[in-house]
Parts: structure tokens; C-alpha cells; sequence
């Protein structure tokens, strides 16, 4: 089982590089976690280089004025690295005509990269960042669409592979569970975020511009979603700190209050073995 700490100052004396992730445990999609920030501020001033690390489809700038806005304070990071970044290599590598799905806001993903938003029957590629209703809808409303595309072999390329992350108290649906149903229906998706290999190349990229040598053993990966920020730090061989109070709360906690027995039977079940744990950063 993994240690329960107090603080991450308990363990911020074994690492140089922290990659951390963000909804869930900066902010929950509506207010700000201070004292998660504070605790990332602290490792800094203690010589710790923080890179927030996100599933996020939007590039780093656009999340920096997001984390602005939130109440997140920029002491808290020295750089961010999200989905959105990584993806629009994959987009670069793809057809130029793509079926954008997701919110308009979301339409800046594309600049750069060479691609240009078409109709469904002109699409040789899926870009999604998301629903275009996160609020209501689920992937079933959009059965027919992704049918139609499987059948013409057209891949997604997802931009935010999470499955769900919080807002507020509720849980909303994003891209990856756009990306998991399509599969179920034949079609091909080309992912570059979390869990995966490009994200992490590129933290630690911009970490090395910040440290110039990295010791693998001194990074600390911080996250709270199984399929995304533990399945990537198992799969880099990266520390973690487990923040159990996030998206998987309502499987081991009550009122607040974790049973460590239901957590540790948790943990397992997904052959996870975080080497650090507490409710929330702090």
C-alpha cells in the first residue's frame, strides 16, 4: 500500500522535477485548490521545478489565462505542458481536412498545424476536443455520426483523452470518452496526452530546459485519474503521489473520509501502486 502523507513537504526533499496534474487537483473546474498551489509553490522555493502536466485540449497559454481565472496563482508552476500541445503534432501528421467535435472555443487547437475545419462528408480525419454540450450529453448522442465515420474508416484524433474530470461537484464527460465509445464502433483513434508517451517527452523536455540533467529517480509524478495520471506514471516508471479525493472519491470514500482498506483493494484492482497518497495536494 502506498504511504499516507501529511504534506508535500514530507517528500519534496527526493525530488527535482514535480509533474502535476490540474483538474482535479489545482482546481476542480470552478474553484481553486490554494492550498494544492501553496504546496507547489513551497517545493519551489525549495528548489523543485514544477511542470503542470494536462490533458487539457487547449495550448499551455490558453490554460495559463484559464488557471488565471480559476484563482490559481502563477507561483504555483514554472511551466505548462497539455494534450492540446502534443496534438497538434499528430494533427500536423494527418489529412488536412478535418471534422472538428467539440466547442468553438476549443477551434484554436487548429492553428498552425495546416488543417482546416470541413464538413462531415468532406472529414478525412476527426479532431475532438469534446461535446459540444458537456453539460447534458454522452457519447450515445452521437452514435449515428461516429457510426457513419467508422464505416468510412475516418480515425479521431483525440485531444483530451481524460474520461471524466470534475466541475464542481458533478463529474462531466470529455474527449477520451468520445474516443473509448468510437473504438467500441470499429474506428481508429490517435491519442498523444495522458497516459501516453509524446505528453510526458515533452515535460520532461521542458523540464531539462529548467535543470538541464533530470535523475528519473527525482521526478514525482501528481495526479488523481486511474486511466490517465497513474496509467502514465506506471508507464514512464515514475514516483507517485496519489490524490485519492478526486474523480475515483465515490469509491472509497465516505463523507469525506477515505477507508484505507477500500482505497488499498482500489489501488489493486488496477495494479496501481502509487508510492505516496493523501486526499488532496497540500
Amino acid at each position: 500500500m502506498a504511504e499516507r502523507i501529511q504534506s508535500l513537504t514530507d517528500i519534496t526533499s527526493h525530488y527535482d522535477v514535480m509533474l502535476c496534474d490540474v483538474w482535479g487537483v489545482l482546481h476542480n473546474g470552478v474553484d481553486p485548490f490554494l492550498d494544492a498551489a501553496e504546496a507547489l509553490a513551497r517545493a519551489r522555493d525549495k528548489g523543485a521545478s514544477v511542470v503542470l502536466i494536462t490533458n487539457s485540449p487547449r495550448p499551455n497559454d490558453s490554460v495559463a489565462i484559464q488557471l488565471d481565472g480559476i484563482g490559481v496563482p502563477r507561483n504555483a508552476w514554472d511551466r505548462i505542458v497539455t494534450s492540446g500541445d502534443v496534438t497538434r503534432a499528430l494533427i500536423r501528421q494527418g489529412p488536412p481536412n478535418v471534422y472538428f467535435l467539440g466547442p468553438d472555443r476549443d477551434l484554436g487547437l487548429l492553428d498552425g498545424t495546416n488543417a482546416f475545419a470541413v464538413k462531415e462528408k468532406d472529414a478525412d480525419a476527426i479532431v475532438c476536443t469534446g461535446f459540444l454540450d458537456d453539460e447534458t450529453e454522452t457519447p450515445e448522442d452521437y452514435r449515428d455520426q461516429l457510426t457513419r465515420f467508422a464505416d468510412r474508416n475516418v480515425p479521431m484524433i483525440c485531444a483530451n483523452p481524460d474520461l471524466i474530470v470534475e466541475r464542481g461537484e458533478r463529474l462531466i464527460p470529455c474527449a477520451g470518452a468520445m474516443a473509448a465509445f468510437f473504438e467500441t464502433l470499429g474506428g481508429e483513434t490517435r491519442i498523444a496526452g495522458k497516459p501516453h508517451r509524446p505528453i510526458y517527452e515533452e515535460a520532461l523536455r521542458q523540464a531539462t530546459e529548467l535543470r538541464e540533467m533530470i535523475d528519473p529517480a527525482r521526478i514525482l509524478a501528481i495526479g488523481d485519474g486511474m486511466p490517465t495520471d497513474v496509467r502514465g506514471a506506471i508507464s514512464e516508471g515514475l514516483d507517485l503521489l496519489y490524490i485519492s479525493a478526486g474523480i475515483h472519491a465515490r469509491d472509497y470514500m465516505t463523507g469525506g473520509v477515505t477507508d484505507e482498506r477500500a482505497l488499498a483493494d482500489f489501488l489493486a484492482s488496477h495494479q496501481a501502486a502509487p508510492r505516496w497518497w493523501m486526499p488532496r495536494l497540500a
